[in-house]
């Protein structure tokens, strides 16, 4: 899909859940006068959480930036706070990301650049050793998190971007980067009584 706009969209850590969120992404992009595709992401976190990493690998920029709220850390696996599966859930405390390349990424390589960032976003809460509140164990993510991929224009089209090869390396380092330093912040301001464990 061809997006005009990507926002990372600040919401009351209170917000009345009386629209659905798909509505207020929509009305606030109206608000903004932004035409064409928009694609939204919402969160409670601090806008101070926002850290940016960037670097050029062989001529192709990647800017990863990212914010983070942990109030709602989880483990992939842990029992669900709501056991029906077309429900949703009001809970907050995300850590989004925006991935920006300036090369073309076909397809498949924007799935891989989601699963690399996905698995260096859980690194980053294994190394800073953030716990889920319901299992106990090492947290993955949180259970509202979003990625976004944004690919450029330039040709040729990269068709990988795994762990095998340089682009997939420099995501997982960028990823890593920029959600320990935002975990930085969280830890020196964050007063949700996520746990951390000392090893």
């Amino acid at each position: 899909m061809k997006a005009d706009h990507i926002v990372n969209w600040k919401v009351p850590k209170h917000a009345s859940a009386c629209e659905a969120p798909e509505k207020s992404l929509s009305n606030y992009a109206k608000v903004q006068g932004w035409q064409g595709h928009v694609v939204g992401m919402m969160t409670a976190a601090s806008m101070d959480s926002l850290r940016i990493e960037q670097a050029c690998v062989e001529d192709v920029d990647i800017t990863v930036l990212v914010t983070t709220g942990l109030s709602n850390a989880r483990r992939a696996g842990d029992k669900a706070d709501i056991q029906k599966l077309l429900a949703t859930t009001d809970e907050i405390g995300t850590i989004n990301l925006v991935l920006i390349f300036s090369a073309q990424l076909t397809d498949a390589a924007m799935v891989e650049a989601m699963m690399i960032a996905t698995e260096a976003k859980a690194a980053a809460l294994q190394h800073a050793k953030v716990l889920s509140p319901i299992s106990g164990l090492i947290a993955t993510g949180t259970g509202t998190d979003a990625i976004a991929v944004a690919s450029g224009y330039a040709s040729p089209a990269i068709k990988f971007c795994g762990k095998h090869v340089l682009l997939g390396e420099w995501i997982g380092r960028l990823v890593i980067a920029a959600v320990t330093r935002s975990l930085t912040f969280k830890s020196a301001h964050d007063k949700s009584g996520v746990r951390l464990r000392s090893f």
